[in-house]
């Protein structure tokens, strides 16, 4: 495993429409077998990025949170990958990672792990990690009040199905991507 990134980049979106199309200039150069770690705290946008890059990729819409479910399969509508949509927030191990047993979809399909960093590395020797930050609340790793209530066991007060509510539609994100590995030695032009 690389320890540091080849390359890092970093973009702002004005809200979710611009954090979905930034996701899915970067699904358009997806191929199968890659490994995107998304990172950020609850609202911070990572469905809503997982939305644009199954634009991108051509899967079939309808891209909700896998948080209940832990993996979610989205087919690809042509000749592309399928998308793998997991939610790693409730694993603590590589051991519970490889019980779901992504190396199955790996060679057919793009996966995609919120919450994932420290659990999949191991899955590949390349990766791309994205982390998403709110212009308003806590940062990476930041525990927010949402996180508290999830960790205490009570639903998360931002709801599950998005992760910009209606009145933060507009808000601003940072978005970072760094590149680890032989597939990532050069940063995809996303502009």
């Amino acid at each position: 495993m690389t320890s540091a990134p080849a390359w890092e980049a970093e973009f702002r979106t004005a809200g979710a429409e611009e954090t979905q199309a930034l996701a899915e200039r970067l699904g358009g150069i997806l191929r199968r077998g890659d490994l995107l770690l998304l990172t950020g705290e609850l609202g911070a946008g990572k469905t809503t990025f997982t939305q644009g890059l199954g634009a991108g990729l051509g899967v079939r819409p309808g891209i909700i949170s896998p948080t209940f479910v832990l993996v979610r399969e989205h087919p690809n509508l042509g000749t592309g990958p399928d998308l793998i949509h997991v939610d790693a927030y409730r694993l603590g191990s590589e051991g519970e990672i490889d019980d779901i047993d992504l190396e199955a979809s790996m060679d057919r399909a793009v996966t995609v792990v919120e919450w994932g960093r420290g659990l999949v590395e191991h899955l590949s020797d390349s990766r791309l990690e994205i982390t998403l930050i709110r212009a308003v609340g806590g940062g990476p790793g930041t525990p927010s009040q949402a996180d508290g209530e999830a960790e205490a066991g009570a639903a998360p007060s931002t709801g599950f199905s998005t992760d910009f509510s209606t009145e933060d539609t507009d808000e601003e994100r940072t978005i970072r991507l760094a590149g680890y590995g032989p597939r990532w030695q050069q940063a995809p032009d996303l502009r």
